[in-house]
């Protein structure tokens, strides 16, 4: 048995965690049309925890019936049936010792289910459709902008689903603000070209996603976790950054800390501090988060390393670290760090749903 520092428990909100291990959400596209989770994705989340995971954060749950669902066969947290599933489902998560989130989402312009979709702006996304996601081929349609009023639904989506998700079971919820979906368009400065409240300053575009916390935190019980996901690149547009470098990350940040999220999600390949490096000024996007908004750091995106994942931690880059490519290959992923066991290397075919645990 060995000792790493990403076995060591940490403290989220006022929940024990394990250890610093978390399950990145990764889309699947594998629940009923009605969204309802099946078995395949019970016996694909209870692994993890069977694994070890400290954290397993699901998959995008889209939080209306009117415009947030981003392709078929997508779970939902919206109706009586999806809340049912996932409850039975976070009775086995949890009996295993792993804390359970769910990630809500609202896809925006980025919808491959809808052929009338909502984004800040009348701009036509960046890219095609993934047709591995079920969605089709083609380019996305044109969304309409949004009036006030489809904001005011859409935040109170947000918050019912979070509702949803204190009866499911779920010990806490993480709003997806990252990778091109609805508040990561209001975040970004080509996607919004809005003249009000919503559009033009850092604070203003950030005011969704101050919105959307706001009215969670107001729903949910005190102890319940409210985490945010927060990145620069983009599932059309990978190599996009924010302009001007620290100086819009540090903007944005700073309204990060006004709400006081339990825990900031730094998404994906190159937001990272080992993928991308430091900003120009020598301190990275992680550690930023960490100094300004003073409040736990998931680290994604290169954490499959342990090299890598105990220097995160221990030069105060982050406090957790989550896998995706890694956990899939090594459900057992945390078990293995502990008994000194090597890991298996991903391989396309991993994604595909787990035998049912015995």
């Amino acid at each position: 048995m060995t000792t790493h520092p990403v076995l060591a428990p940490v403290m989220l909100a006022q929940q024990s965690v394990k250890n610093r291990v978390v399950l990145a959400p990764m889309s699947r596209a594998s629940a009923t049309l009605q969204g309802i989770p099946t078995a395949a994705m019970h016996a694909y989340y209870e692994r993890f925890a069977l694994g070890g995971f400290g954290i397993i954060i699901t998959e995008g749950l889209y939080t209306d019936a009117v415009a947030s669902q981003a392709y078929p066969h997508q779970p939902g947290l919206v109706t009586p049936q999806q809340v049912a599933g996932w409850q039975e489902l976070a009775v086995k998560v949890k009996t295993h010792g792993s804390l359970f989130i769910a990630q809500l989402m609202h896809a925006g312009a980025l919808s491959q289910h809808l052929s009338h979709t909502l984004a800040p702006s009348v701009v036509t996304p960046l890219g095609r459709k993934l047709r591995s996601y079920g969605g089709g081929d083609g380019p996305f349609p044109i969304p309409a902008a949004m009036t006030p009023e489809d904001i005011a639904t859409a935040v109170a989506g947000y918050a019912a689903a979070a509702v949803n998700a204190v009866t499911a079971g779920f010990d806490g919820i993480e709003v997806h603000a990252a990778n091109g979906y609805l508040p990561d368009q209001f975040l970004t400065e080509y996607t919004n070209l809005r003249e009000d409240e919503y559009g033009g300053s850092v604070v203003n575009r950030f005011r969704i996603i101050a919105e959307i916390i706001t009215a969670i935190r107001q729903a949910v019980p005190p102890h319940f976790i409210i985490g945010l996901r927060l990145s620069e690149g983009k599932v059309n547009n990978f190599t996009y950054r924010w302009p001007d470098g620290a100086v819009t990350a540090a903007a944005l940040l700073e309204e990060v800390g006004k709400v006081s999220p339990d825990y900031i999600h730094i998404s994906g390949e190159g937001s990272t501090w080992e993928k991308l490096g430091a900003y120009a000024h020598g301190e990275t996007l992680t550690g930023m988060a960490k100094r300004i908004v003073q409040r736990p750091v998931i680290a994604n995106g290169g954490m499959e390393e342990l090299a890598v994942a105990g220097r995160a931690l221990t030069e105060g880059h982050a406090d957790l670290i989550s896998l995706g490519k890694a956990a899939l290959a090594n459900p057992n992923w945390p078990a293995r760090v502990a008994a000194g066991e090597p890991f298996t290397p991903f391989e396309r075919g991993m994604a595909e749903p787990f035998p049912p645990v015995q």
